[in-house]
């Protein structure tokens, strides 16, 4: 068996600003220079896509830093042959850095004759040589079950409570986590225990797929700031509509803070044109320039929480101890100050 020496960092073409932040990060971790694997990531006229490493890579611990979105299918073949390459040239170990899974919401059939898409891309990105997995917030945690390598999945929250710490330092009394619906209770609460807040729940009854009829508000929000918590925001309708109910029952502000932007056809317009006064999202998608120009979307960093999962992945260490604040403060500590607990 080859020995494992240094941590490498190989990046896709889905969010490569991303890929340089974390090895940017890793570089001060470690006083020596982390720079991506130089390769070649393109397409032949026909689409397909061709990559060709520049670099050693025998013995190496390879990291690929490939999000799955938006061209889902194109980012997620990307990975696959990068990975392939990687395993063709002798990679001790190959870790797939997904910060945004795809096709996390195809959990489980909904219906008769229906495929269960997240289980068969677990096996698509198992058949290619990735021997780990390392991503964010998945859509249903169930999904790590899909897998029979490991899978590390991190948590935005931690990263929320340090940025409402910093942002709404001095009001807790006056802040309430919302959840947008009944699934993402877990989710919502453990961000309110986190920061010490009440929680409260949008409960809405679709009509048809896509169209929600009817949203009540389960919990008292007149007079707070409301702070409504989801894994993904893709058309933004449902985050409009609670935010509309949030102040129709009395809040004073509606903030959402949202680990994965995906922001599909008009999100972008209806959250600008919104009464959320911000929509604080992680760059876990690599941000358009529409996002970015928008007056009420944030965008906070997630290369120091995934520079130091690498870190701890190579090193044999605990991924696991990145969900606690007093571990997780200190590696933000030059993008929030320290917050008393």
């Amino acid at each position: 068996m080859h020995n494992i020496h240094e941590p490498k960092l190989i990046s896709g073409n889905a969010n490569r600003p991303l890929g340089s932040a974390i090895a940017r990060r890793m570089s001060m971790h470690r006083g020596v220079n982390v720079n991506l694997v130089d390769a070649r990531v393109e397409r032949f006229n026909d689409q397909e896509i061709f990559v060709e490493v520049y670099e050693n890579v025998r013995g190496e611990d390879m990291f690929i830093i490939q999000p799955t979105s938006n061209p889902a299918n194109d980012n997620l073949m990307e990975l696959m042959i990068i990975s392939d390459a990687l395993r063709r040239s002798s990679a001790a170990r190959i870790t797939a850095v997904i910060p945004y899974f795809g096709y996390a919401r195809q959990d489980r059939r909904t219906k008769a004759r229906t495929p269960i898409s997240a289980k068969l891309v677990a096996n698509l990105l198992t058949e290619s040589g990735i021997e780990r997995i390392l991503t964010m917030d998945l859509h249903a945690a169930q999904i790590q079950g899909f897998f029979d390598i490991p899978v590390d999945n991190l948590y935005a929250s931690p990263i929320f409570a340090l940025d409402i710490a910093h942002q709404f330092n001095g009001i807790g009394d006056k802040i309430t986590v919302v959840s947008p619906d009944v699934g993402g209770v877990a989710r919502a609460r453990e961000l309110a225990q986190r920061i010490g807040a009440g929680l409260a729940i949008v409960d809405k009854r679709r009509s048809r797929p896509g169209e929600v009829a009817e949203m009540t508000v389960i919990g008292e929000v007149e007079g707070q700031i409301c702070f409504i918590v989801d894994d993904l925001c893709d058309t933004a309708g449902t985050l409009v509509k609670a935010a509309d109910k949030l102040i129709e029952a009395g809040a004073e502000e509606v903030h959402a803070y949202i680990s994965h932007g995906v922001f599909s056809g008009p999100a972008v317009e209806r959250i600008t044109g919104s009464r959320l006064k911000t929509v604080v999202v992680t760059d876990s998608i690599q941000p358009t320039e529409q996002v970015q120009a928008a007056h009420n979307i944030r965008i906070v960093p997630t290369a120091p929480l995934f520079a130091q999962a690498i870190m701890n992945i190579w090193q044999g260490t605990s991924v696991s101890s990145l969900f606690e604040h007093e571990t997780l403060a200190p590696i933000y500590e030059g993008l929030y100050a320290p917050a008393s607990r």
